[in-house]
This record gives structure tokens, sequence and C-alpha cells, in this order.
């Protein structure tokens, strides 16, 4: 049985890929970054309270903003053209946030989206350079009764 979830990735062109807009690129690397740290913070086992304040904490602006600083020396250029493409076209933000934290946020979010539609195996990479880097918690193993 293949890993892959071919359905889930549209057939698209480059052409489509290009008329796609930085804040609907965002949207859809908002998903895949939010499914990558869920996925990330499976193990080990705990209770379903403790695992969502984990990811939410690993999926805020903030903690986006600085997984983009850990992969600017990894980047193309192509890719650091996606990212100002994205950073550019963010709106606001939340108040509670200063402007370039959610700009780059954002940045970050537009490219997984592109990647995600255009080169999953340089995704796949860059997402496994941020596994590397990021802080979980190492909760104790819960009984599977608590989850």
């Amino acid at each position: 049985m293949s890993s892959s979830l071919s359905c889930l990735t549209p057939a698209i062109t480059p052409d489509d890929l290009r008329r796609l807009s930085p804040g609907v690129l965002a949207h859809l690397g908002d998903a895949v970054y939010e499914l990558f740290v869920r996925t990330s913070c499976l193990l080990p086992p705990r209770r379903l309270q403790a695992y969502h304040a984990q990811v939410v904490r690993q999926v805020r602006a903030e903690s986006q903003a600085q997984s983009l600083k850990v992969l600017l020396p990894q980047l193309t250029p192509s890719e650091l053209e996606i990212l100002r493409w994205g950073r550019n076209a963010s709106p606001r933000g939340p108040k509670r946030l200063d402007p370039g934290t959610y700009q780059e946020a954002t940045a970050l979010e537009t490219l997984l989206g592109y990647l995600y539609l255009s080169d999953a195996p340089r995704l796949d990479e860059l997402l496994m350079a941020l596994r590397e880097q990021m802080q979980f918690d190492e909760a104790s193993p819960s009984s599977s009764a608590d989850l």
C-alpha cells in the first residue's frame, strides 16, 4: 500500500500555479504545516489536551516565523522569491502580533503551499529539516484510556 495521498494533491499546471494568489497558497500552506505538526507530535502518546496544547504552541505565528529563520539558509533563490511574494501580500494580521512576525509566518505558509502543489520532495526535505529543530514536549506516555 502506498503512503502517498495523491488524491489530496490536485493536478495543477505551472500556469495554474502562477495564477494562484499568495493568500490562497498561504491558506493551503497553513493546513500543510498544521498537519505536519500534528503528525510530528503524535509520539509519545499523551492526553488529548496535552497533544492539542503542543500543536497550538507550534502552529502559532511566532513559532512559524522562528521556523522560517531555521529554513532561510537552505532556501533557493526561487524559494526566497516566493517568500518575498507571500510576505508582501500578507494582510495586517491579529493585533496581538507584531506585523513583521505575521508577515514572516504568512511567507512560510505561502512557500509550503507552493511546494505542496509543485515539488513534494522539496517540501518533505524542508519539513524534515524543521522536525529536527522543533522543540516538542516529552510528555510521559499515557495509557490509551487517557487518549
